[in-house]
């Protein structure tokens, strides 16, 4: 367990500069930096969200989401790194029980993917591992990945799934992740040819283990959400922070006025600082709420899932709206790869994309409040 005395957030807040020094290599190589990988790890931010039994803090919502925020703020791909970790070592380390010492040491990173299915072959002792599996971002700085698969068992394939955690070098990466944003995250396929698993290295499924702990009762969905809101808010941060800086420098072509002079300039600063300060307030409140539900042991009802699944997906999409009302009134300097503002544009637009926090679990929510049953992944039922 991390027992430092010094807050998640302020330990990375302190890692600013390295984060900072690696972004622009993580962006180029398309993977996160391994000396930002080990800080991560050393000062036990990956293992925020796990339970103190494993190494970890378990840090209520509020602070995880700062503290990925944070680092966001810093690079997006770093900040999405650091999400992923907290959500598989969160919501997987219940699961280990018995094999709890593949995780035992603190410098372990474990990476993950639920966006394909494998397979898993009864052998004597244990199981053979087969599959691709792909976005397993920070798989260059894993040892132990967790694979999603079918068992099959006297020649029939079942349709629960399980983690089977595979260990290096029995897994390999593919060179697939030729992106435009969020390069640096390192989101390449995963292939596993044969890989024997022992019996008591195949656990049940990320999120799906029987825990007594606070964060294990909270909504899984919600919790995939509200962590993915947290690296758009990051990126949203940074960008409003760089227009503000270039504002008040630039000298726009054909004009007589700096930008910081610029009547548009002014209302894209207005609009866009507000809408992240709103989603952030809304985000921050409902998920407070949610915690304390959670805490007093009370049921969480499907509407206000739905709530709060429409604030998070609407919080992502105000984000990017906060960095394109920048980046319109920035003009052609946001084009550059110079300025921070074309990354920040890459990456915050991946955030949105993703399935947990998409705009169309918007018009499930709206089903929900009119009294309708959701249909989407993120609501048919609870988690």
């Amino acid at each position: 367990m991390n027992s430092s005395p010094i807050s998640p957030v302020q330990r990375a807040q302190a890692l600013e500069g390295l984060v900072r020094k690696h972004a622009d290599d993580a962006d180029r190589n398309r993977r996160l930096s391994k000396e930002v990988a080990v800080a991560f790890a050393e000062n036990g931010l990956y293992r925020i969200g796990a339970p103190r039994a494993y190494s970890g803090e378990a840090s209520d919502p509020m602070t995880q989401i700062e503290t990925i925020e944070t680092i966001a703020r810093f690079d997006g791909s770093a900040g999405w790194n650091l999400m992923i970790g907290v959500e598989t070592f969160g919501l997987m380390a219940p699961s280990f029980g018995e094999c709890e010492y593949l995780i035992k040491d603190p410098l372990v990173v474990l990476c993950g993917s639920t966006a394909a299915v494998g397979t898993a072959q009864k052998v004597a002792g244990g199981y053979r591992v087969n599959g691709r599996w792909q976005f397993v971002s920070g798989c260059h700085n894993a040892s132990l990945f967790s694979a999603t698969v079918n068992l099959v068992e006297d020649g029939e394939r079942g349709t629960q799934r399980f983690a089977a955690i595979v260990q290096l070098p029995d897994f390999e990466i593919q060179d697939t992740w030729h992106v435009g944003g969020m390069r640096g995250s390192g989101s390449h396929d995963v292939h596993v040819k044969d890989a024997f698993v022992l019996d008591k290295h195949v656990l049940p499924s990320i999120g799906s283990a029987r825990s007594d702990q606070p964060l294990m009762r909270f909504p899984t969905g919600a919790r995939l959400a509200y962590n993915k809101v947290a690296v758009s808010l990051g990126l949203a941060r940074a960008g409003l922070d760089a227009f503000v800086e270039l504002a008040a420098g630039k000298m726009p072509r054909f004009s007589s006025k700096s930008l910081q002079e610029r009547p548009s300039a002014h209302r894209a600063i207005a609009e866009a600082e507000v809408r992240v300060l709103a989603s952030r307030a809304l985000l921050m409140q409902l998920v407070s709420a949610l915690w304390q539900q959670v805490l007093n042991e009370q049921h969480i009802t499907t509407r206000e899932r739905a709530i709060f699944q429409i604030a998070c997906s609407d919080a992502v999409r105000g984000c990017v709206e906060a960095v394109d009302l920048v980046s319109e009134a920035a003009g052609t300097s946001a084009n550059f790869q110079s300025h921070p503002l074309e990354r920040i544009g890459r990456d915050v637009r991946v955030v949105r994309q993703h399935l947990t926090v998409a705009g169309l679990h918007i018009e499930d929510g709206g089903r929900v409040l009119l009294g309708m049953p959701p249909e989407g992944a993120m609501l048919a039922k609870p988690s």
